[in-house]
């Protein structure tokens, strides 16, 4: 079992920039592809970003551009890069690790001005 531990978010205007970052502990070298979810009020979950251990990220397309994920396998962390937020882009952010379906707490991210 994998457990996710979250951090960041918070409340940004728009323009502005925001670092989540996504702890693993537990079955630590099962681990093979991470990625961000992010579900908005009414709306289904989403996927934001993936990325496997030793491969190319990708992005949906509402966030190419602007998001960055990368993991530091050392540390067993993934990180999200927000840059050039949009008041769109409010939502609880998730971080998901694909091979337990092992959730992370959830954390917000507001746009606001």
């Amino acid at each position: 079992q994998v457990q996710l531990v979250q951090s960041g978010g918070g409340l940004v205007q728009p323009g502005g920039s925001l670092r989540l970052s996504c702890v693993a502990t537990g079955s630590i070298f099962s681990i093979n592809a991470m990625g961000w979810y992010r579900q908005a009020p009414g709306k289904e979950r989403e996927v934001v970003a993936s990325i496997y251990r030793g491969g190319s990220p990708n992005y949906a397309d509402s966030v190419k551009g602007r998001f960055t994920i990368s993991r530091d396998n050392a540390k067993n962390t993934v990180y999200l890069q927000m840059n050039s937020l949009k008041p769109e882009d409010t939502a609880v952010y998730y971080c998901y690790e694909y091979g337990t379906r092992s959730w992370g707490q959830g954390t917000q991210v507001t746009v606001s001005s």
